[in-house]
This record gives structure tokens, sequence and C-alpha cells, in this order.
């Protein structure tokens, strides 16, 4: 399915372009060589670009790799692997700092971003070489991926069995080089794939309602879009353009490029929460520009192929208000940039937070001045 999806994006978006290979090499965890204080565990989540772009935004984690584990032949080649005819599956070997992050929050990253009921592959991908698993390297990893494991079974979570397998880790092969941080390099063929292939999808159906600041029923109803007479009244022109008809500000010449405020910033239209101060940065661009979301759950990306070029959208969820767009070159380790209008938002001080009906984010601001 990956290829089918590839070939349609090619002939979409860049047609023509042509992938090629690097050198393939074993991966024998350089980094851990170079730095005992590192550690490595090894993960298998369907493809291998989604289960890469999701760790490398984990705090503590220093590098993933894509590559394939767990099959008989030595030194596989992408399309034998992804044929089946290996025995290996897509997997990624994460490099980690355990004073920063342990194996079982790792852990726990990962039934948030796979489905384990699935022994047939992950979502649009099918076959025993897209099955999730966890490849332990000792006997503590073993013993901590089979509690986390019953611990998920008897949540309640998923109504099938939680099927992801627990293996012994034996050969680990770094894959071709144009596999590496794929969703960094062709941002457009990798979010094309991921919007069609059904993760994120069934992840937020999953998860709904699982976040740190959760959001009761009743504030939900309080995020919704005005009609469009109302809006009017509301809006200045500049934000009815933005919001309303996918506008753009000019740069360095609107409200909150350069504002250095502690507190967040919701949807002009809705109110809804979007974007913390804490995430901040001056991209250099002219824009406010932020490295994620607060509230993930109230942003929605879309492709966008307007002014003869592809790029992803960002819109807020409930008000459907158009924000800006998202980039891959922002700051590591998640690498994103949310780079946004003003006319979309507005900006409540911490200070206001509470008065504002926000005052569940003010842990965030907990010792900042």
């Amino acid at each position: 399915m990956k290829t089918i999806i590839l070939a349609v994006t090619a002939f979409f978006i860049i047609s023509g372009f042509m992938l090629i290979n690097g050198n393939k090499t074993e991966a024998v965890n350089e980094m851990t060589k170079q730095n005992n204080d590192l550690k490595t565990a090894t993960f298998a989540g369907g493809c291998f670009w989604c289960t890469e772009s999701d760790f490398e935004k984990v705090k503590g984690v220093t590098e993933v790799i894509s590559g394939y584990t767990g099959g008989h032949k030595e030194n596989p080649a992408y399309e034998e692997v992804s044929a089946g005819t290996t025995g290996h599956v897509e997997a990624i070997q994460v490099i980690y700092d355990p004073l920063q992050v342990t194996y079982k929050e790792l852990l726990q990253v990962l039934w948030r971003h796979i489905d384990p009921t699935d022994s047939g592959g992950q979502f649009v991908d099918r076959g025993t070489q897209y099955r999730s698993a966890v490849f332990y390297h000792n006997e503590e990893q073993k013993k901590q991926a089979e509690e986390s494991k019953a611990e998920l079974s008897k949540s309640g979570r998923f109504k099938k069995p939680v099927v992801t397998e627990i293996i012994p880790f034996t050969k680990f092969y770094r894959a071709e080089d144009y596999h590496q941080d794929y969703y960094k390099k062709n941002p457009l063929r990798y979010n094309f794939y991921r919007l069609n292939s059904g993760r994120d999808r069934f992840l937020k159906n999953t998860w709904a309602g699982t976040l740190e600041n959760k959001v009761s029923p009743e504030e939900k109803m309080k995020y919704t879009r005005p009609g469009d007479e109302a809006l009017r009244r509301k809006l200045t022109p500049l934000q009815y353009k933005v919001t309303q008809e996918e506008g753009t500000e000019p740069p360095f010449h609107n409200e909150y490029w350069d504002n250095k405020r502690h507190g967040i910033y919701v949807d002009i239209v809705s109110g809804e929460p979007l974007f913390s101060s804490i995430d901040k940065y001056d991209s250099g661009t002219g824009w406010p520009s932020f490295t994620k979301p607060l509230a993930p759950e109230n942003i929605v990306e879309k492709i966008d192929k307007g002014l003869f070029m592809t790029r992803t959208e960002v819109r807020s969820k409930n008000g459907d208000s158009h924000l800006g767009h998202v980039f891959p070159d922002g700051p590591k380790p998640a690498g994103l940039r949310y780079c946004l209008n003003s006319a979309s938002l507005r900006f409540i001080p911490k200070e206001d937070l509470a008065k504002e009906g926000y005052g569940r984010y003010l842990e965030l601001f907990k010792g900042l001045k």
C-alpha cells in the first residue's frame, strides 16, 4: 500500500522524482559506543518513516535509525523486506539518555503510536513485515516490556487482545539512506502518506480524552465557530481574510511575531487553545513560530496546493480557522516550525489565564517571570 500511495503522490505532487538508494550498513550502535551513558531500544510499529518521526519528538532521544530486524537474511534490501521474503520487519533503533527518558516511558510512546491489536500489519501497510514488536536487548527490557504490555491489556483501552510481540533482539540493519529522516527530506510525500494511512485517525480516536490537559465536555461546547454575519462583526477585515479566506498577513508587521510575554495563544474565532509561549521561538521569518502545539487535539493539518506549491496547512479543529502552515525546518528534536498568522490568534498572558477560563494551563508557567 505504501508503494501505491507513493506512486499517486509522485504523479500529483512531484512528477518524475526518483529515489536513490544510499549505502546500507549494519547498525552497530555507534553512539552508544561513543557514549556509554546512552542506551538503545528497538521497536517495530509499521512504517518506519512514521515511527522514526514520532520517537524523534521525545525529549531525551538523541537519534532514531530506521532499519530492518528479526529476519533470516543478511543485509536485506528494502525491496526484499517490503515484499515479505526475508522475515524482517520495518523497525527503528532509538538511542536515548536514560537520565531524561526511561525505557518504560519509551514503551508508552510506542503504545500510543501503533495499533497493538493488529497482527497483520499496521494501518494501510499489510503483511507481517509491518507488524508491531518490541525487540528487547536484555532481561530488564524484556521484563519491563512484558509488564507494560500486561498493563495495557488490562486497561480496557482496546476491545481486542494486545498482540504486539516481545522478541529477543538479534541483528539490526540500517535502512537505505533515503529512508533516514524521510519525513524531513520529503515532507510532501511523507505528509500525503501519513494523512492517507489511517494512523493518525486511529490514534486520535483511540486516545481521545487522555491528554494531560483534558478539557471538559462543557468547555468544549464553548469552542464553536459563530455564523458568518457574527464573524464579520467580531473580526477585523484582516482577521476575517486570514481565518476565513486563507489569507496571509505581512511579516514583521503583525501583532505577535516578536511577542515575548508568557501565556497561551487561542483561536481568534473559537477561543480554543492552540499554542504556548513556552514553545514559541524566533524563526527569523517575521511571523509567530512554534515548535509544537499546546493542544494537538485542536490542530488539523491539510494538504495545501495553492500558490503553485504543496504545503501543509494548519487549521483549528472547532473554529476551522486558517492559522498558517507547518514546515520541517524547525529546531531539533522535533524539527517542526508552525508558522502562524497573528491575525488568527488571540494572546492570553499567564496572569489572565484563570479569569479567562484557561486556569488549567497555569501549571505550565510556574516559576516563569
